[in-house]
């Protein structure tokens, strides 16, 4: 029998704060987004408190302190890091792992053994990545990729399952169904369940008995796909998946804003580099990158400024200089000089999307792609050994002049050698 797992870190950002703050275990925590502008990340005691996913900072600060909550700024170095770290030690555990996310990844657990030897396995799994990483994580087997994903959100609600819940026979996938909300199941966006709700469909058994063909005419495709993975069809691969049609990073600046040429172009260089680190992390080039920065929109005691220039790459790409230094060029061009121009926002969206594996050349390419890409890969080493952004490109700074607002920052515990714990004995 094809069996999946699905590997999911509970309450990851949280969970990572804790390992270095052990007096956290059990109390509640959060964690901040760019700027300390709002809750992202909640512990299950925050939960309890009432604190919602998305709420603004300044407007429950004073119940996050009546409260005793611990508030984080997001470490996005140390996440990133212990995220490989746990990934690293599932990859020890089956023939094949795929990361779905920086928190989840999908595991090939076919032909291991009977549900008790593959449950007693699994548990061994779930133990050793939290003592070897600090990391608590559940573990959900089935035989589709939609019913692991269920089956992990019950092993994370119940403790009873000792952090492993399988779904292995008819009876308790049926009964898996009808206890889980449809809103609740992957695939299913959230635009669809309203309307899924209005033909009275609550759970994702209610889904399962309606037809094929209504499935179809509601959902598309997609939704099929989904309802083929709840009666226990396989369909979903994680390299079919639609990836991301285009990739955006950008930030807010703090207090009135930059208005200086090098602090904005500084900014932008490192937004390309995030957008191309992101492509190599998915295995996708880009065929087209703008870049914008602007001024307030509610100050009016100020001159606007919006810019906005796209530009389409001679050849698809995921290159870091390339888009970095595409990135700058495109800024520069559009500047304006004057010490009243406060840019408020800036960033880099990279369209265009498709597979690396599948890169369309150019007759009149001028760039050396084997040599550009042994470089990359050279400097990734390095940077993956040494620490993130050990090797850069110099218009990247040092992020002196733009950086974010972090009052509650932690320290990059794992990938900054002067952050590391020091430990005295005596």
């Amino acid at each position: 029998m094809e069996l999946f797992g699905l590997a999911d870190c509970n309450n990851f950002y949280c969970s990572c704060e804790r390992v270095f703050h052990p007096d956290l275990t059990g109390k509640p925590v959060v964690v901040l987004s760019n700027n300390d502008g709002c809750v992202i990340a909640r512990s299950e005691e925050s939960k309890a408190l009432g604190i919602k996913m998305g709420e603004v900072f300044y407007q429950v600060k004073e119940k996050l302190e009546q409260n005793n909550v611990a508030v984080f700024s997001s470490n996005y170095n140390l996440y990133g890091d212990m995220s490989r770290r746990v990934m690293s030690l599932l990859s020890q555990y089956a023939p094949q792992i795929d990361v779905y996310s920086i928190d989840e990844a999908f595991l090939d657990l076919s032909g291991m053994g009977t549900p008790e030897q593959l449950t007693a396995y699994c548990r061994r799994m779930v133990r050793h990545i939290h003592k070897g990483t600090g990391i608590p994580i559940s573990l959900g087997i089935a035989p589709t990729k939609t019913l692991a994903k269920m089956a992990s959100k019950f092993a994370k609600k119940h403790k009873g399952y000792e952090g492993v819940c399988l779904i292995d026979t008819e009876e308790k996938r049926v009964k898996a169904l009808k206890l889980f909300p449809v809103e609740d199941v992957w695939g299913i966006g959230y635009r669809s369940v309203e309307k899924l709700h209005y033909h009275g469909i609550r759970t994702a058994w209610d889904l399962t008995q309606k037809s094929e063909s209504w499935i179809r005419r509601e959902l598309t495709v997609t939704g099929v796909r989904t309802w083929k993975e709840l009666n226990g069809e396989s369909c979903i691969s994680i390299e079919e998946l639609p990836h991301k049609q285009s990739v955006c990073t950008s930030r807010s600046f703090a207090e009135k804003g930059l208005n200086r040429l090098a602090d904005v172009e500084e900014a932008v260089a490192n937004f390309a580099a995030q957008c191309a680190r992101k492509l190599r992390e998915q295995h996708t080039v880009c065929s087209s990158i703008t870049v914008f920065a602007y001024t307030s929109r509610f100050r009016e005691d100020v001159p606007h400024s919006y810019i906005h220039r796209t530009t389409d790459m001679v050849v698809p790409t995921n290159d870091h200089q390339e888009l970095v230094s595409t990135a700058v060029k495109m800024l520069r061009n559009d500047w304006k000089e004057g010490d009243s121009y406060y840019y408020k926002k800036a960033g880099v969206i990279v369209w265009g999307i498709s597979r690396d594996n599948a890169v369309q050349g150019n007759l009149f390419d001028t760039v050396n792609r084997e040599k550009q890409a042994a470089l990359a890969k050279a400097i990734e080493t390095i940077n993956r050994k040494s620490g993130h952004n050990k090797i850069r490109v110099a218009v990247q700074g040092n992020e002196k002049g733009w950086s974010l607002k972090r009052e509650y920052i932690s320290q990059q515990y794992t990938t900054n050698l002067d952050e590391v714990i020091v430990l005295k004995v005596k």
